[in-house]
């Protein structure tokens, strides 16, 4: 495995892991809290986003083990360098009137609890767009050097199972893509050609998800394999 990342916040910056402990409901940390927006909770589409707010890349949440039994566990650190609790209404206020944060307790803020890509994926798009791409365009909770070098490998993995460290992981589908990935996550830039692309060439899908079958420590650098 060649890297490995969560995303505590929706929508905000990545923490990058060395190591960490794969449960049902995803790696530790990732994808539990989340911004929405006030007189849109029941709209379906409540959040406040990269694709509405490209900045909020530029927020970078971490994950702390809770000290008791209260504390959220989350802190994010501002573009402008002040550090806040994640349910600080200071925080939410900087973000925007009428917006406030939300936790999900069991579960995630995302489709299913694992996403991946492959480093050849993120090369094959490159080269669709003429631009070399950051992997974290596509916000991947496991990014895999795969061992077959052709290009998208993990469509072919689908409806597999895939055995990383001392996790197993059923892989169910596709990544649907939005306009998230159009967003530089170094530099909040918009560059609408990159999901032009994934859509003309990819049907819109990069990447895949899956949900935990067993869970499991993992770690950069653990060997991948599809378990037949």
């Amino acid at each position: 495995m060649a890297g490995l990342w969560r995303f505590p916040v929706k929508s905000m910056g990545p923490e990058g892991l060395r190591e960490v402990h794969a449960s049902w409901h995803g790696l530790a940390g990732d994808r539990r809290w989340a911004f929405i927006r006030d007189g849109q909770v029941r709209s379906g589409t409540p959040w406040l986003t990269i694709s509405r707010r490209p900045d909020m890349v530029r927020y970078q949440p971490w994950f702390v083990e809770p000290d008791r039994p209260d504390a959220s566990c989350t802190l994010v650190r501002t573009p402008s360098g002040e550090t806040f609790d994640v349910v600080d209404p200071a925080l939410a206020d900087e973000l925007g009137d009428g917006i406030r944060v939300i936790k999900q307790d069991r579960g995630i803020f995302d489709a299913m609890p694992l996403s991946v890509i492959t480093t050849q994926s993120v090369a094959g798009v490159s080269a669709l767009v003429g631009t070399e791409l950051d992997v974290l365009r596509f916000r991947p909770n496991l990014v895999i050097d795969a061992a077959d070098r052709t290009a998208f490998p993990e469509d072919a993995w689908v409806g597999r199972v895939l055995c990383v460290g001392r996790m197993r992981m059923r892989v169910d589908a596709r990544d649907q893509r939005c306009a998230v990935v159009n967003v530089n996550p170094a530099t909040a830039v918009r560059d609408p050609t990159v999901l032009r692309a994934v859509a003309r060439h990819r049907q819109v899908s990069l990447g895949v998800y899956g949900t935990t079958v067993e869970p499991g420590h993992i770690a950069v650098g653990d060997s991948v394999h599809i378990d037949d």
